[in-house]
């Protein structure tokens, strides 16, 4: 028998109803940019005003053309890519150990693994800057794969945590009485249920590469300007409409992104909820 709802006096429906109506202006408010925006990128003009002048596809033609964008695009995705795999294993790595020994400061070097989220970007930048420069990292893709990946690295390992958490340690004890090795337990047992914080932890890296600029401004030269750092140049030197139609293709890629790590979360607790 289902258990009776809790009676709701009048003071908690008007107290609920404007907790709902503030979020909902908070919403806007944080949303009402982006959307103000995206029509701006179909405007047939060579300004960015309203009304639109026509409706044109010409500035979306412009991102995708072979220059100036593209290369920066590329450069984007492939840092962005070995940033992805080099952050998701040591994160996955130190969040498993960090979750499942114990050693002497291990509190400390958890706190060292996601000191770059809380260390201002600019003094990270700076740091690793005075740190490559004697081994001849800056103005190096390596040298910005490598910078990238200590800011991905605490975002990866934050996820993991969370999910070893949650997770079930008898079935491991179970493939070992059964005789599988600790890295056949890992691989198949602990691997596959967790993929989904992994893989969430993997996105949350690939979009901290991405969306990076300072630390690109202090490491690239001009052959690793990445799609921030070319926009950041393009908005000093003049506002050119295909900036706003490269923004709005940003958005489109972050919301698809957004979904993917909701779908896995969904993933992960459909998982955990089977008997």
């Amino acid at each position: 028998m289902a258990s009776p709802r809790p009676y709701r006096g009048p003071a908690d429906r008007i107290g609920g109803g404007l907790v709902r109506a503030v979020a909902a202006l908070g919403f806007v408010f944080m949303l009402a940019p982006i959307l103000a925006v995206m029509p701006l990128s179909f405007n047939g003009g060579s300004y960015l005003s309203y009304p639109l002048q026509g409706v044109s596809w010409q500035w979306y033609a412009a991102v995708f053309a072979a220059r100036p964008w593209m290369p920066a695009l590329w450069n984007s995705v492939t840092i962005g890519a070995a940033t992805t795999v080099l952050a998701t294993v040591t994160g996955t790595l130190a969040a498993y150990g960090l979750s499942y020994t114990e050693f002497p400061g291990k509190r400390a070097i958890g706190a060292l693994l996601i000191s770059p989220m809380v260390v201002p970007i600019v003094i990270t930048a700076l740091a690793v800057y005075l740190a490559f420069a004697p081994f001849g990292l800056v103005n190096s893709f390596t040298g910005l794969v490598l910078a990238h990946t200590v800011l991905a690295v605490p975002f990866v390992v934050i996820t993991v945590t969370a999910t070893l958490h949650g997770f079930d340690r008898t079935m491991v004890r179970a493939a070992a009485s059964l005789g599988a090795p600790p890295l056949v337990a890992f691989a198949t047992v602990t691997l596959p249920l967790t993929a989904p914080g992994i893989l969430s932890g993997a996105v949350f890296a690939f979009v901290t590469s991405f969306d990076d600029v300072v630390v690109a401004l202090f490491l690239a030269g001009p052959e690793q300007f990445t799609v921030p750092r070319r926009m950041f140049n393009a908005l000093r030197d003049k506002l050119d409409p295909s900036i706003v139609a490269l923004a709005v293709f940003l958005v489109t890629i972050s919301i698809f992104l957004l979904a993917t790590i909701e779908l896995l979360r969904w993933r992960s607790e459909r998982l955990r909820s089977r008997p």
